[in-house]
């Protein structure tokens, strides 16, 4: 039986969703600090250590450097709002507190969080791991594999949530999970800004994608679409491919 179990925490998806989750009743200290995000994640990390008893784990988090999502697209995720002041200075005491019980906080310059778990899950895998991604973002079912799986963290009452292949292929209604990539494309992530195709939502995307297999076949097809969607897809190619190479990680 496999006995090695890497978890890794994508730090500030569950920063930010830990903050807001307390946005209603926040916490402070007597001196005025908002504490939302540290006890919100420290019931997170306690949870997981407690419940799934993890042979390995480590904390990843993006940098202020660009990377080369943002070289390619400048408008990448250029609609977001900047960090609430309550959660920037939250930080250091998360960080802080994951030192504190001697979990690697890991970065890298020029890389989102989402693509060093990606290199990390696909490395550890390869030496017998068994990787669990935790975070809430849907882009992450690109790692998916027998090995690879979602982490989803419990939330307003319901449990958590773990996503393997099996899961990700009937809640996506693919045959692949790197197909997930070219449903993403073609809808668009107003999140992190990716325009996707106009006019295509994930109901049409996962059809599309159903009957063609991937962005690159819908395009090369273009002719047998009707209409309006026809129009879209010859006309925003090129963006639907960018988008899709957006959500790629690297």
């Amino acid at each position: 039986m496999n006995n090695k179990k890497l978890f890794l925490l994508d730090g500030m998806a569950l920063m930010y969703r830990a903050h807001f989750a307390l946005s209603k009743n926040p916490r402070f200290t007597s001196s005025g600090i908002n504490t939302s995000a540290v006890m919100g994640f420290t019931n997170t990390l306690l949870d997981v250590l407690k419940k799934e008893k993890p042979t390995h784990i480590a904390v990843v988090f993006d940098t202020e450097a660009p990377t080369e999502r943002h070289t390619t697209y400048e408008a990448y995720k250029a609609q977001r709002q900047a960090m609430p002041e309550d959660l920037a200075a939250a930080m250091p005491y998360v960080i802080k507190l994951i030192t504190g019980f001697n979990i690697p906080v890991i970065t890298s310059d020029g890389y989102e969080a989402d693509d060093i778990i990606g290199t990390l899950a696909k490395k550890a895998e390869l030496k017998g791991y068994q990787v669990y991604c935790m975070t809430p973002d849907k882009d992450f079912a690109q790692l998916v594999s027998e090995n690879i799986f979602i982490y989803k963290p419990a939330r307003m009452g319901n449990d958590m949530e773990i996503l393997g292949v099996k899961e990700i292929l009937a809640k996506w209604e693919i045959e692949n999970v790197l197909q997930v990539i070219d449903i993403l494309g073609l809808w668009g992530d107003a999140v992190d800004n990716i325009p996707g195709i106009p006019g295509i939502g994930e109901k049409t995307a996962k059809l599309l994608i159903k009957q063609y297999g991937s962005m690159e076949n819908i395009i090369a097809h273009s002719n047998e679409l009707k209409g309006k969607q026809r129009e879209n897809v010859e006309n925003f190619a090129e963006q639907g491919l960018l988008s899709k190479s957006l959500l790629q990680f690297y």
